[in-house]
């Protein structure tokens, strides 16, 4: 990998963070599930009335030196193992499902169209909860799959399958009603799935119809995480007895998915980005964002981490989920970006800085992330710009 870490003189900037008073929403699920708590706080900068925070692929069947990326993006999705995680997710399945079968109101007899429809457990929600028809759009070669399923289960005469890109394929029809997808990749945006979500709702939507889910947002938060960096980073400075420090450079420049335990946690939690899927751009998904973290006790930061929520704010009752550090694991877990430096930061003192989102130019699957941060605390002075790639 082609990216170094390095110092900048002028990583920080005139930063201000205002104070908002979080309320909270209560996400319900099944009556004998356990309710999901999500903090929510409303910015100046927010598309949301009230925003959200709390505070190896199946590797590819394809063959052939002329795939492209995307080729095998696809092909990762057409082993059964990744929609057999998906589907366990119940955090993610449930709220789905909730969605739709406690607002069959805004279902019945529309028009649905479920872009990247894996194997079809969307489609057939919305079946079940009385769309005329639901058109299930699925690139990779799971779609016949999910022809399958949808005739085991008996509604073939409602859900039509269709193999292909969105937006290569033509449904039969001119508009649909509802979008449905769950397009959310690691770090809300890895995969770039959004913008084939985005082209489907420009060109097939009708103007009053609905995009679901319709709002997402994307936060940070500080961690201690001595072991796990000592572990998978400074593990390469001696392997063995021998100097392995090149690997380390692609090791901290790739951020690292997993679960973080709340007692990790030093500062509070920021929203960098809202997003309106029913109203925002593709080039709205790339952004530099500023951040003011407060720790909230003495201690060391390693890493920073970040986790997306999503909510569906046309339900009856607001409905969604969180995939923070706070709320209940799902299969996408948080996203933890390592630190060069060990930050020393006493309660009450702020890490600054500046976050930068887009997708890679060479695979617009992946994500460039550019962190510039700075520490000017009693123990602490730094100042620092890194550069991640999430692939």
């Amino acid at each position: 990998m082609d990216v170094e870490n390095n110092a900048d003189a002028n990583a920080s900037g005139s930063l201000v963070a205002t104070a908002n008073q979080p309320t909270k929403i209560r996400f319900q699920y099944d009556e004998d599930e356990e309710a999901e708590t999500i903090e929510e706080v409303a910015t100046e900068s927010s598309n949301l009335d009230e925003d959200s925070t709390m505070c190896d692929r199946q590797e590819s069947l394809a063959t052939g030196d002329d795939k492209t990326s995307a080729d095998y993006y696809f092909d990762s999705y057409s082993h059964f193992g990744i929609h057999e995680e998906m589907l366990k997710d119940v955090i993610r399945t449930k709220t789905y499902q909730n969605v739709i079968y406690k607002n069959s109101f805004l279902f019945k007899d529309k028009i649905v169209l479920d872009v990247g429809a894996g194997t079809g457990i969307l489609s057939l929600f919305c079946a079940k909860a009385g769309a005329k028809h639901v058109y299930a759009v699925e690139c990779s070669s799971m779609a016949s799959t999910a022809e399958e399923i949808v005739k085991l289960n008996g509604y073939s005469n409602v859900v039509t399958v269709l193999k292909g890109k969105i937006e290569e394929i033509e449904l039969p029809v001119t508009q649909v009603d509802v979008i449905i997808s769950e397009w959310m990749g690691y770090f809300l945006v890895y995969e770039n799935m959004l913008d084939s979500v985005l082209y489907a709702r420009d060109k097939w939507l009708a103007k009053d119809g609905i995009v679901l889910p319709d709002k997402a947002s994307l936060h940070l938060t500080a961690i201690e995480d001595a072991d796990y960096k000592e572990d998978k980073i400074e593990f390469w400075n001696n392997v063995y007895g021998f100097n392995m420090s090149c690997i380390r450079k692609q090791a901290i420049a790739e951020p690292l998915v997993d679960t973080v335990e709340q007692n990790q946690i030093v500062t509070n939690c920021q929203m960098l980005k809202t997003m309106d899927i029913s109203k925002m751009d593709s080039v709205d998904a790339s952004f530099t964002a500023p951040f003011k973290l407060v720790a909230e006790r003495d201690d060391y930061i390693h890493a920073l981490v970040a986790h997306f929520d999503v909510s569906f704010t046309k339900c009856h009752k607001l409905m969604g989920f969180s995939t923070g550090p706070k709320s209940r694991a799902t299969h996408w877990k948080q996203t933890v970006l390592y630190l060069e430096d060990v930050l020393s930061i006493c309660k009450g003192e702020t890490l600054t800085g500046t976050m930068t989102v887009a997708p890679n130019k060479k695979n617009p699957r992946d994500v460039d992330i550019t962190v510039k941060y700075s520490l000017n605390g009693q123990h602490c002075q730094v100042t620092r710009t890194q550069h991640y790639r999430m692939r």
